[in-house]
C-alpha cells in the first residue's frame, strides 16, 4: 500500500507539522523533508537503526514461523476484541506486519505498522492490506497524529503508556500481547534463551494504570510440535538471535528429537483510556 493512504494519520517529527507527498518523499510545511524508500515504507528515525534492530535474517525467521500458523491463536483472540469494522489501526513493534495484516483481513479497515527496523518496515510494506510502514522509534514522541487511531497494537513490543494515551481515539482500544512464565518454557530451559521476568504482568499493569483502564484479559495456551526449522525460527525471530550462533545453535538443534514440543502461552490484555467506561 502506498503510504500515501496513511499520510493523514502521520505527522513530522522534527515539528509536528502534516505532511504532503511528493514524489519520492514526504515534506511538512517547515520543509522538513524524508525519503520513501523504493521498497514502500516511509523512514522518519532520523538517524541509523541502533544495534537491537532486527536484521533481516530475523525477520525472514519471525515471517516464517508466523506464516506456519504456529501463533495463529495471538490472531484470533485480538480479531475478536476489536472495537469496530473497518478499524483505524496502529500497530507499535509491528515487525513485519504479520499480526496487522491478519487483522485487516479478518476486519478492513487501514493500518500504520511502526518499527524502528528498516529490515521489518520492508516487510511490512509488503504484506497484505492496508497497512504503511513507518520506521520509527517505539521509545521517542510518536510521529503520529492526536486521537487517531481506534486499536493500538503492542505484541511482544515496547509500550510508551504516554504516547499510546495521545494517539488512540476516545473510544478507542489498546491491545497487548505478553508472554506468560511458561512462554516457549522448553526451549529456554534447553537452549539458555533469554528468561521471562515473573513480575512482567505486574509492571504492565504499573505502566498503563496512569493513562488506561483493563477491560478484559485472556489467556491462550497450546503446546506446539515443531520440527527442526521451526525451532531454529522461533529462537532467532526475537531478541535471542544476539546471543546466539548460528552454526552451534543448528547443531545444538540437530542433536534433539523431532517434532520438539513448545509451549505457547500469552496473555492479551484490552485496556480503555481511563476516562472511558467500557
Amino acid at each position: 500500500m502506498s503510504i500515501g493512504h496513511v499520510l493523514d494519520l502521520l505527522r513530522c517529527p522534527l515539528c509536528r507539522a502534516p505532511f504532503t507527498l511528493e514524489p519520492g518523499r514526504v515534506i511538512c510545511a517547515a520543509g522538513h523533508a524524508f525519503d520513501l524508500a523504493r521498497q514502500g515504507y516511509l523512514n522518519l528515525l532520523g538517524r541509523a537503526a541502533p544495534p537491537h534492530a532486527d536484521t533481516a535474517d530475523m525477520v525472514a525467521a519471525r515471517s516464517r514461523f508466523l506464516g506456519a500458523g504456529h501463533f495463529s491463536a495471538v490472531s484470533t483472540v485480538l480479531a475478536g476484541l476489536l472495537p469496530r469494522e473497518e478499524p483505524t489501526l496502529l500497530d507499535v513493534g509491528a515487525g513485519g506486519g504479520h499480526y496487522v495484516s491478519q487483522l485487516l483481513a479478518r476486519r478492513g479497515g487501514r493500518a500504520v505498522a511502526l518499527d524502528i527496523s528498516p529490515a521489518a518496515c520492508r516487510r511490512a510494506a509488503r504484506a497484505p492490506g492496508a497497512i504503511g510502514a513507518v520506521v520509527a522509534d517505539a521509545w521517542a514522541p510518536l510521529p503520529l497524529t492526536d486521537r487517531a487511531f481506534d486499536v493500538v497494537l503492542s505484541i511482544f513490543a515496547p509500550r510508551q503508556a504516554t504516547e499510546f494515551a495521545r494517539v488512540m481515539a476516545p473510544a478507542g482500544r489498546l491491545l497487548v500481547v505478553t508472554p506468560l512464565p511458561d512462554h516457549l518454557v522448553e526451549l529456554r530451559a534447553a537452549f539458555q534463551l533469554l528468561d521471562i521476568a515473573a513480575d512482567k504482568e505486574v509492571r504492565l499493569h504499573e505502566s498503563l494504570g496512569p493513562h488506561f483502564r483493563l477491560v478484559s484479559r485472556h489467556e491462550r495456551r497450546c503446546l506446539l510440535q515443531l520440527e527442526a526449522a521451526a525451532v531454529h525460527d522461533v529462537i532467532t525471530m526475537g531478541p535471542n538471535a544476539f546471543h546466539q550462533d548460528p552454526a552451534a545453535l543448528t547443531a545444538q538443534i540437530n542433536t534433539r528429537p523431532m517434532p520438539y514440543p513448545v509451549t505457547m502461552s500469552v496473555a492479551v490484555t484490552a485496556w480503555t483510556a481511563a476516562s472511558v467506561g467500557s
